[in-house]
């Protein structure tokens, strides 16, 4: 059976977002790149079949309002924190069924089909989680049926999920949904995957 998701993407958009990117950049620049990343991220799901709804959770602004008018719904940040604002978008969320995901914002290589292949994988688990590249964190959170989906994002979530009875997809999720931006080291693994037309456009100003 074919689920239909409604993922819960929280969107940090304040001026210190991306801090540990080199610091050579401006509050702006690196604004303007974490803005890039979640359009990019966002366009993604709003794209993926069996994608019912995807909630931005974020303060109301430029970048809230540009996601709303690209489909996604959006949710006031509670501004106490990544898993408040998970927890808020998941309170929201419509009756379009049983299958919910919380995913990060900061993916800019990511690709509606892995989107698709890791959810398609997430639909046969209670719960599932995706770590991210440096296998510590966590990028994409899910559940299906009438489980809990309790947010433990952070440093060493991985396991913090895990623990909770997650099972970690794998070989099912793509580099491209491992692959979050926090330094530029990161920026460089994305742009070797290839990125979005968002991110594409942010660093020809901020190369």
């Amino acid at each position: 059976m074919t689920l239909h998701w409604s993922v819960v993407v929280p969107v940090k958009g304040t001026a210190d977002s991306k801090s540990r990117l080199a610091p050579d950049r401006t509050l702006s620049e690196r604004a303007a790149l974490a803005a890039a990343f979640a359009t990019d991220a966002v366009s993604v799901l709003l794209e993926t079949p069996d994608i019912a709804e995807v909630i931005v959770v974020a303060p109301r602004g430029e970048l809230a309002a540009d996601l709303e008018r690209r489909g996604a719904r959006l949710v006031a940040d509670p501004g106490e924190g990544l898993n408040a604002a998970v927890r808020a978008g998941l309170a929201a969320l419509r009756p379009y069924g049983l299958a919910r995901a919380a995913m990060l914002g900061d993916l800019p290589a990511l690709r509606a089909d892995a989107v698709a292949t890791a959810l398609s994988a997430a639909s046969a688990h209670p719960l599932a989680y995706v770590a991210d590249a440096d296998g510590t964190g966590t990028t994409l959170i899910t559940a299906t049926g009438a489980h809990p989906l309790v947010p433990r994002f952070g440093a060493g979530s991985a396991l913090r999920h895990a623990a909770t009875g997650h099972r970690e997809l794998g070989a099912a999720a793509a580099a491209v949904l491992r692959r979050d931006v926090d330094t530029e080291a990161d920026l460089d693994a994305a742009l070797a995957l290839g990125v979005g037309p968002a991110t594409t456009a942010a660093l020809a100003l901020h190369p």
